[in-house]
């Protein structure tokens, strides 16, 4: 058997269903045994940054259940997948790429030279420090199970990318069949996970019991686990409070125990009920800046915390807890789910105070603006309610309006580019999530973050995705402007454009697809449900010039109740 068909065979048989490339010639071998094979799913794209994101969009799409691999040719190939295999590290989703190589008799080696064979570049070394594992393979007999390796890797502990480099002589080369069969019987047999169990930390739910003001923090690192959604569900029964990171949010249903993102750019009653709890329990979250304000001594400062995380490192890092939990979260919800029976609710007095702090301050901030970003997304929320489908956000003040103000349903998810925070990030990854998925999907851009990736619409009109892309055009790159009108007396160079901006219908019109110009509401709202009602490609550019500001957002220093424009929730 070729080498490249035994990788299509292991690609297929360890549920990695879903490619993405851009051909080169150092991956033709590959590209063209998992097509022959046709167990894995390969897409064409028309960047490699953009097969990259398509790719770590399958495992974020399917709760890690499926991989997804994107394959770049040597060089400029594998230059190109960088920002989305950083993205994956960052963000925490098992991701493989496979690269190109030129022929290992044409690597430089340790000669003091740059460069042997074309287009030869040492892609593990670039990667190293944003990958679980990284190799290049020089000999036939270490492909498979460096494969294995690698796809073992991705997936277990805290997930996150991994690569193989593999020489074009290499792909071509024969492996027996035989061999191949035994190297997976054996990795197969190996592969039998055991259950972890401890009871070191059921005291915590002692504290969950005592606690007045209790609030769970759920983090990108408890959502995709398989009993998040049970655990999640007996919460609710337990009217548990519960907030949200920015990836935590991505999974997180709405209901009147759920207040949203916290943070810098998070919902008013999220941070209230932090800054006001006595006992904050936290799920698979590092408590970033962006979470905590500035000064994480002004964060939860009347809590007891106790922190969960698989990670040691993220432990007692900005935020000491008074209690830490090195241990995977699948451990943590099922102890939580085998005592739940036995705790109390969640004390009236607390919810109902945090359900009027949320009614009073989930409002429109916007209401001066052409189109309020608030009311654009409350529409989304009312015309999706019951429906399947995901979300996928691009960066900047788009991301922060849609986590802030989309209240997800059954079915539904939203995925964002949260640790890099990499504009250009959505048009691709809708790809990746649409095919995995198996659903509609709905982007989430801005003029800025559209025109880095712009070219995967040609893939969406091409394959008929039912993906509807909506441009929030204010012709500026608006949070940075933001910044320099704050910080730099209005100076806004790089970011304001003077009114100059692509014309976002005509580009989607060019690519093929259904697209049209709005400018208030009630044309959005039509165009909207012309997509919903017919699942076809569609781009829909919302004009609202003076939309350039998050409300509410955190100033440098204050802590996360205070955010601007103030509000007091306790008056």
């Amino acid at each position: 058997m070729k080498a490249s068909d035994a990788v299509a065979k292991v690609l297929a048989d360890n549920n990695v269903l879903y490619g993405f490339e851009l051909i080169g010639g150092m991956i033709t071998h590959l590209v063209d045994s998992i097509n022959l094979l046709g167990k894995t799913k390969l897409v064409s794209m028309h960047h490699e940054q953009g097969a990259a994101f398509a790719a770590s969009a399958v495992a974020r799409a399917t709760h890690h259940k499926i991989m997804g691999v994107a394959l770049g040719t040597s060089g400029p190939g594998a230059t190109n997948l960088i920002t989305g295999i950083a993205d994956c590290w960052l963000d925490s989703h098992p991701c493989l790429f496979l690269t190109g190589q030129v022929n290992t008799h044409e690597l430089k080696g340790d000669r003091p030279i740059r460069q042997q064979g074309f287009q030869e570049l040492d892609s593990v070394a670039l990667v190293s420090s944003i990958t679980k594992y990284a190799h290049l393979v020089t000999h036939v007999d270490d492909l498979i199970p460096s494969l294995l390796k690698a796809i073992t890797i991705a997936r277990e502990g805290r997930p996150g990318p991994v690569l193989l480099d593999i020489p074009m002589d290499i792909q071509r080369a024969e492996i027996d069949d035989a061999v191949l069969d035994a190297l997976l019987h054996t990795w197969a047999c190996n592969s039998v996970s055991t259950s972890e169990k401890s009871d070191a930390f059921s005291h915590v739910w002692t504290l969950l019991e005592k606690a007045q003001r209790p609030v769970f923090l759920v983090g990108g690192g408890a959502v995709n686990i398989p009993e998040f959604k049970h655990w999640l569900s007996l919460v609710d029964q337990l009217g548990i409070p519960h907030v949200a990171s920015l990836k935590g949010a991505e999974k997180l249903t709405a209901g009147k125990n759920y207040l949203g993102m916290l943070g810098a750019y998070g919902t008013r009653a999220a941070n209230y009920a932090v800054q006001h709890c006595d006992l904050l329990v936290v799920f698979g979250s590092r408590m970033d800046v962006r979470q905590t304000g500035a000064k994480p001594e002004t964060f939860a400062p009347n809590a007891q915390i106790v922190q969960f995380d698989l990670d040691p490192a993220q432990l007692d890092n900005r935020v000491k807890a008074q209690q830490s939990f090195n241990i995977g979260l699948d451990t943590v919800f099922c102890d939580f789910i085998e005592h739940a029976h036995k705790l109390k609710p969640a004390p009236a007095a607390w919810r109902t105070r945090l359900l009027q702090a949320f009614e009073q301050s989930f409002v429109d901030e916007y209401s001066a603006w052409s189109i309020s970003p608030f009311e654009l997304l409350q529409t989304l929320n009312e015309l999706t309610a019951n429906r399947a489908l995901d979300y996928v956000a691009d960066v900047g003040n788009n991301q922060m309006w849609a986590a802030h103000t989309l209240r997800l349903g059954a079915g539904q998810s939203m995925h964002h580019s949260g640790g890099l925070g990499t504009m250009g990030f959505a048009i691709p990854a809708a790809v990746g999530a649409c095919y995995a998925g198996e659903k509609p999907v709905i982007v989430i851009t801005g003029d800025g973050g559209a025109q880095l990736n712009i070219q995967e619409l040609d893939i969406i009109a091409r394959d008929q995705l039912p993906i509807l892309t909506i441009v929030m055009n204010n012709h500026s790159l608006g949070m940075v402007r933001g910044f320099q009108e704050m910080y730099f007396e209005g100076r806004n160079s790089s970011t304001y454009w003077n009114g100059y901006t692509s014309q976002f219908q005509a580009i989607g019109t060019a690519y093929g697809i259904r697209s049209q110009s709005v400018v208030d509401l009630s044309q959005f709202k039509a165009a909207v449900t012309e997509f919903l009602n017919s699942s076809k490609p569609m781009l829909i550019e919302v004009l609202m010039p003076d939309a350039r500001e998050c409300r509410p957002r955190l100033e440098f220093g204050r802590p996360i109740h205070e955010q601007s424009p103030l509000l007091d929730l306790d008056e």
